[in-house]
């Protein structure tokens, strides 16, 4: 099976991306987390794979990280949860933030995810809450990516969004995007007016 490429980007969208590997292109299909990341030249990556045989198919899952696959290949392990929702759900929300929100049962949370029902989030905390223990570091919980104060801020602003019309997804990168290039320090007033710009310009 194929766990791992090294190539050139002959091209990407935000669910594909097509790898040149000695003159084979690859077609594998990334979450958003990691498309984000990939550089818009040439430049060889290397990415993490999951190879999904299925029947007479053959499909390539690709993760930048090795906490991507891992959390992918838990994701999949799930009832009712197939490769496609995988993708899915590691597109709408971060391994840093997934991980804690699993593992605490933050059902509402999970359901802000596109295609996650409340069902389906219920599963995830259910069948995943103590298999995700492996993945912290030593110490405790994975580390958040933002502190505590910055986090409730920034989910309220997803929130907000969403209410307003735009999907997790684009909420979610918005926001993101504000608190990394403009700090962390904002308020939820400004963060929201930074974020509706970003989104409209």
């Amino acid at each position: 099976m194929i766990a791992h490429l090294t190539g050139k980007i002959l091209s990407k969208q935000p669910n594909q991306v097509i790898l040149d590997v000695g003159g084979v292109g690859y077609d594998v299909t990334i979450p958003l987390s990691t498309f984000y990341e990939l550089p818009d030249d040439s430049t060889p990556i290397s990415l993490n794979i999951y190879t999904h045989v299925r029947e007479e198919t053959i499909a390539l899952f690709g993760f930048l990280t090795p906490p991507e696959k891992q959390v992918f290949e838990k994701l999949i392990s799930v009832s009712g949860i197939g490769p496609k929702l995988g993708i899915a759900i590691l597109s709408g929300m971060s391994v840093n933030e997934l991980v804690p929100s699993i593992q605490h049962g933050n059902v509402v949370r999970l359901t802000h995810i596109p295609g996650v029902g409340k069902k389906t989030a219920e599963r995830l905390v259910l069948e995943l809450r103590d298999k995700l223990s492996t993945l912290a570091p030593a110490g405790g919980a994975p580390r958040p990516e933002w502190p505590a104060h910055v986090n409730q801020i920034k989910e309220d602003a997803v929130s907000a969004l969403m209410n307003l019309g735009y999907s997790a997804v684009l909420s979610e990168k918005a926001v993101r995007e504000v608190l990394h290039s403009e700090g962390n320090e904002q308020t939820f007033e400004n963060l929201l007016k930074k974020s509706l710009q970003f989104l409209t310009r």
